[in-house]
């Protein structure tokens, strides 16, 4: 343990001899937290709609104000014609189109369904189909006060003191998100992203830095024996990776207000199985590399992959299965359902057994693998 322990103390002192890493190390990720809190969202907002209003009804323009008065869209001006709407469509004049065909309010008040068209542009999928979600929703609420509003004047046309109900009524509750906020998604997703950027960038560049300023002779004439070299250069950037953390649960929670739900214990015990995973990445990536150069490019062909694939931007299941196959292999797949289940379901040990399983495998092979790897000699 005392060859380990100056190893580290070592690491800490050359880590932090130049101020600037203490900005890189613990202020860049508090700002990359914000950013991608902020900036990588799935909400849509500001959705322009354009409206051809061929009833021009009192029923016509109370639906166009409710959909302005939601919040999500924006009005971009009327549409007289079938050219205009492609006009408008085509220049990214709006992004949604309502046509009202005639007899609109005429069908609702006789209790008749009632078509209405949307056009919209669907360059982007993924903004269309989200402001296609909202539109409904808005739609079919107002279809409801409609429909209500009829049972109303009908029961008051009968005399009768009772109004026909719907004979069957959902409800939907959101659980875990009920406000539906992309931060609460994205900023866990952020947190697991971070410490896999943060910690394997560090420790790629340990051994490849000996070799660099010619301090690996000192450590070739050593009794240190290799697991304890790299255990040793190991512990700094686990404890920064904590801190950083630490930094990012407490902005999480007082900016972004996430509910913390779970137990932080199983959260920090989690994250140090994930950190003994990317720590023993990078430092198998520092043993393949001759330069600090070859380290930095290597380690970004590992992180951006396992960014990728790992279910924080893009649905695992939705990838073809030979690529759900290989996620199988990323560290980072495991930690985020780990990381999403404790602070938004509060998830026990018991339920994300199966994942802690597999982060400790995976990091006792790499760490394994990163010894092997690794040969006490200058070149």
């Amino acid at each position: 343990m005392g060859r380990i322990y100056h190893v580290a103390r070592k690491e800490f002192i050359q880590a932090f001899r130049d101020s600037r890493m203490f900005v890189i190390i613990f202020i860049a990720p508090i700002l990359q937290l914000f950013l991608f809190g902020y900036a990588v969202t799935t909400d849509v907002n500001n959705i322009t709609v354009a409206v051809m209003d061929r009833d021009r009804s009192p029923a016509s323009r109370d639906l166009v104000r409710s959909v302005l008065n939601s919040g999500y869209f924006t009005l971009a001006g009327a549409v007289d014609t079938d050219e205009q709407i492609e006009e408008a469509l085509v220049d990214s004049r709006a992004d949604v189109v309502l046509v009202f065909p005639e007899r609109f309010a005429e069908r609702l008040d006789r209790g008749e369904s009632a078509p209405l068209q949307a056009l919209m542009d669907g360059t982007d999928s993924n903004s269309s189909g989200v402001a296609m979600g909202y539109l409904q929703k808005i739609i079919f609420r107002y279809g409801r006060e409609a429909i209500d509003k009829r049972m109303d004047r009908l029961a008051g046309l009968t005399g009768s003191g009772r109004r026909p109900e719907p004979w069957a009524v959902t409800e939907v509750r959101y659980r875990y998100n009920p406000e539906l906020k992309s931060s609460w998604y994205m900023v866990p997703g952020v947190l697991a992203m971070i410490l896999l950027v943060i910690t394997m960038l560090l420790t790629s560049l340990a051994i490849t830095r000996e070799r660099e300023i010619g301090t690996m002779e000192q450590l070739v004439v050593t009794p240190i024996k290799p697991w304890q070299l790299l255990a040793g250069k190991m512990i700094p950037f686990a404890l920064i990776g904590l801190i950083d953390m630490t930094l990012i649960l407490v902005v999480a929670a007082g900016h972004f207000r996430l509910p913390m739900v779970g137990s932080l214990g199983l959260l920090y015990f989690a994250a140090l199985i994930f950190l003994f995973t990317t720590l023993g990445m990078g430092l198998l990536i520092s043993t393949l590399s001759h330069t600090q150069q070859q380290a930095i490019f290597l380690a970004l062909m590992v992180m951006l992959p396992a960014v990728l694939l790992s279910g924080l931007m893009f649905p695992i299941a939705n990838m073809p299965e030979p690529v759900q196959w290989l996620t199988y292999a990323n560290p980072m797949r495991y930690f985020l359902v780990i990381v999403r289940g404790v602070i938004l379901k509060g998830s026990g040990v018991l339920i994300l057994t199966p994942q802690l399983f597999m982060l400790a495998a995976l990091g006792a092979f790499v760490f394994v693998l990163a010894v092997t790897r690794f040969h006490k000699t200058i070149d």
